[in-house]
């Protein structure tokens, strides 16, 4: 059996106070910005506190240049050893191929997947499903249903999550990063219904994410949820020392996880 992966997640977005420069935040909602620091030295932190990948998204709406995106995992990349995801603002095979040759090991889509199914399809046969997470952002309308929300979150789409997922998977994704918008950065705890109803339906890995405060909220995504791995972003922010602590909870509820190197 697989063991059950533990994912920081990253958030990119230009500085305020150095326009050429990304620095990682945290948010709320995805909205309600706090700049945490650099990329890199806070890779290195995950890598000896054995994290089993990371995350990396670029939440800039104004500055999706691939080739920045780039320059930090490549830098990112050649001080960690360990698999790398990154998203935010791909449209289009070469900007996987720039991402892949500089360091990234899969590439998260989320609103171009949604735009243009096909570039599900044609990146899984160009550089194998492996590389391909589909990213899947929803929340409760006012309707009070689930719908898929793309554009970082600003636009509603017609689709359950549910239903994107297993076209998604249909389409060639080889992993979905899920998160409930809601749920972000608020730590209270993972939406555990969609969740436990994507990985139950889909033979794709689930990466479950959006609203983890506690152990106790990886533990639910996992057993609960029956998701394959949990990533955290404010979690993991704002205190060093938990993840190994972390992990040793998540041990100790039965939970099949790499304990170290």
């Amino acid at each position: 059996m697989s063991k059950k992966r533990l994912i920081p997640k990253l958030q990119l977005k230009t500085a305020l106070a150095h326009p050429n420069k990304m620095v990682l935040v945290v948010t709320k909602q995805f909205n309600g910005v706090i700049e945490i620091g650099d990329p890199v030295s806070q890779a290195k932190i995950f890598q000896a506190q054995a994290a089993d990948e990371l995350v990396f998204i670029n939440i800039d709406r104004n500055n999706k240049e691939i080739k920045r995106l780039s320059a930090i995992i490549n830098n990112v990349s050649e001080e960690i050893f360990m698999p790398i995801t990154v998203g935010g603002g791909i449209k289009s095979s070469d900007d996987f191929r720039e991402l892949l040759n500089n360091g990234a090991d899969k590439i998260s889509i989320n609103t171009s997947a949604f735009n243009h199914p096909e570039l599900i399809t044609e990146t899984s046969e160009k550089f194998g499903a492996q590389c391909v997470v589909v990213s899947i952002d929803f929340k409760k309308d006012e309707e009070g249903e689930y719908r898929v929300y793309i554009n970082g979150g600003q636009t509603k789409t017609s689709y359950h999550p549910l239903d994107w997922a297993l076209r998604a998977e249909k389409l060639g994704a080889g992993e979905l990063l899920l998160c409930n918008i809601s749920h972000d950065g608020m730590r209270e705890g993972l939406d555990l219904d969609i969740i436990k109803s994507i990985s139950e339906n889909s033979t794709i890995p689930i990466i479950a994410s959006g609203g983890c405060g506690l152990a106790q909220h990886f533990v639910e995504g996992f057993l609960k949820g029956k998701a394959d791995a949990v990533a955290a972003g404010s979690f993991f922010a704002h205190r060093d020392q938990n993840f190994m602590q972390t992990r040793s909870q998540i041990k100790n509820a039965g939970i099949n996880i790499r304990m170290h190197h």
